[in-house]
């Protein structure tokens, strides 16, 4: 340092301060921040990558990924797949009485519109295919019979159907009450005779299942829509519930609201190796 003067340290300080100062980028903080504004990506993980890039970004992730997948538009909003519950419990009780009022709806339009039918004057051969008069009253009698014929069409599709009943909490009836009591127990003590296990080894845990049983008590279907996570368990739970059937045919007053019943349980096999179900809404 005491090679150089006062006036060249002085000289190589600005130089210095200069060259920090030009590297130095202004912006408006403002417009710094419009740019995550106009562009809100969602910050996510992808299991895969491919060479094509995507016309239009979605979402931020670490590696590109052109689509793919089932929807229709844009991102599936959850990995999962769709549940297989939609309406149990009070809401499928409501979903019930909504279409035993759209059935009542649809038998008195059908009597509404054969005595409408009925109070036309038949057709005459003779009368005037020109006159106004006729061909308005012969276009509203085609109206009339494709509108019965629809709905004869509807009522028949309908009745065709095995009408279901579920069986939840929500349920009242006695006569349901009283037949999944004894379907119930019937399963229990299965489960509780035939206790699951894995080469010597038993196995706990908690699954729910719906269970369809048909009017002659036998069983039709076992669905697991929440799993216990032992897939070797879930299978034996529905082993359980098809060979503890048939359970007995539907009485009388059980087989004029529905041809098939569709419970919904919660399976649980406990430490004390016995089998417990309750009814559940989901």
């Amino acid at each position: 340092m005491r090679s150089f003067s006062t006036l060249q340290i002085a000289l190589g300080a600005s130089f210095a301060v200069h060259a920090v100062l030009l590297t130095v980028r202004f912006i408006d903080p403002e417009g710094f921040n419009r740019v995550f504004q106009d562009t809100p990506l969602e910050v996510i993980l992808v299991n895969a990558r491919s060479n094509e890039k995507p016309e239009k970004a979605m979402a931020i992730a670490q590696a590109s990924m052109a689509g793919g997948g089932e929807a229709a538009k844009g991102r599936a909003t959850s990995p999962l797949p769709p549940s297989a519950f939609t309406e149990l419990g009070d809401a499928a009780e409501e979903a019930q009485r909504k279409i035993d009022a759209m059935q009542d709806q649809q038998m008195v339009m059908l009597a509404q519109v054969r005595r409408m039918l009925a109070a036309m004057p038949p057709p005459d051969p003779q009368q005037d295919k020109k006159n106004p008069e006729s061909v308005a009253r012969e276009d509203r009698r085609r109206q009339l019979v494709k509108l019965l014929a629809e709905i004869e069409r509807r009522i028949n599709e309908e009745n065709a159907r095995p009408k279901k009943r579920y069986i939840s909490p929500a349920t009242r009836e006695a006569e349901y009450a009283i037949y999944y009591d004894g379907l119930r127990r019937r399963i229990e003590d299965r489960g509780t005779q035939n206790f699951p296990e894995l080469a010597g080894q038993k196995l706990y845990g908690e699954l729910t299942m719906i269970v369809t049983v048909n009017f002659d008590g036998k069983v039709l279907d076992t669905e697991v829509v929440e799993s216990s996570g032992n897939l070797t368990l879930d299978r034996r739970a529905q082993a359980i519930a098809r060979a503890a059937g048939p359970f007995g045919k539907f009485n009388d007053a059980m087989r004029r609201k529905a041809d098939q019943i569709v419970v919904v349980s919660r399976f649980r096999f406990t430490r004390d190796e016995t089998l417990e179900t309750k009814l559940t809404n989901r």
